[in-house]
């Protein structure tokens, strides 16, 4: 029996690419998107279906229509998600929540819906696309950094929470990928990126190097391939990297104490002007 996945955020990159490499594996595809229309590909078990993950509603009519069409969901795949670039003085209370409303609130709404129906089952996968940067502070990233932490800290209880049932929970955390996520997936506060802001000459020095790094990034094959994989294979790890920069600095990061690391990423940032 082909496995029914439903991926949110699938109208670009990883997203895009995994909901595809999925359909051709056999698997049975819901490819989660704002806007249906963005996602032109035609598969017969490609289902590409409008999702609003901020919206309670939203995700039990979808939930419910995959139900009845398929009678259960195999796999989530939590993909959706932005990164805002602010310094904390600056955020506003609208900017702080939607980060987290995106990045954090939906993935505990999905796997709220989905787990009863993978408990019944007794078998399920959740895989939560996390980044390297759930490990890692950058400033300006305070934000997206701080989602993604919460995102390992979900993934890590829910691991508990759900082995019983089991429903085996991962991370994913990708480096930088040459995806459209710098043109459409960081949003920009514009207090932070005035020439007259405190911090101008923070966000001119890093910004240009970041957004080079993402350009320059692996392909979003890398990280599709991986999610495949780690569904398929019960051994597979808690958590994964993906990309050149998650794999040197997570294992950097293992290595060395907080002030060592702190350090080597302030020299490579140019962070100690």
């Amino acid at each position: 029996m082909a496995k029914v996945v439903l991926i949110t955020g699938a109208s670009s990159g990883i997203g895009r690419i995994t909901a595809i490499l999925l359909a051709q594996h056999g698997y049975i595809v819901y490819a989660g998107t704002r806007d249906p229309s963005k996602f032109t590909i035609k598969l017969d078990n490609l289902h590409v279906i409008a999702l609003d993950i901020t919206d309670h509603q939203s995700i039990k009519h979808t939930i419910d229509a995959i139900q009845a069409e398929q009678g259960r969901i195999d796999v989530l795949i939590n993909n959706a998600g932005y990164a805002l670039v602010s310094t904390v003085e600056q955020a506003s209370e609208e900017e702080m929540y939607n980060q987290f409303n995106i990045n954090v609130f939906s993935i505990l709404r999905l796997c709220k819906a989905v787990t009863p129906l993978m408990r019944i089952n007794n078998s399920g996968v959740i895989i939560n696309i996390s980044s390297f940067l759930g490990k890692i502070g950058l400033p300006l990233f305070t934000f997206y950094n701080a989602s993604k932490y919460a995102v390992e800290g979900i993934t890590d209880s829910l691991r508990y929470e759900l082995k019983p049932f089991n429903i085996r929970v991962h991370s994913i955390m990708p480096g930088f990928f040459n995806t459209n996520f710098a043109k459409g997936n960081l949003v920009l506060n514009d207090a932070t990126v005035d020439e007259n802001s405190p911090y101008s000459e923070l966000a001119s020095n890093l910004l240009p190097d970041i957004l080079a790094q993402i350009n320059g990034g692996n392909e979003a094959k890398e990280a599709a391939a991986l999610i495949v994989k780690t569904i398929e294979d019960d051994a597979s790890p808690a958590r994964s990297t993906v990309g050149d920069k998650a794999s040197k600095f997570i294992a950097m990061r293992r290595e060395l104490s907080d002030e060592d690391f702190e350090r080597r990423v302030r020299e490579y940032y140019n962070l100690n002007g």
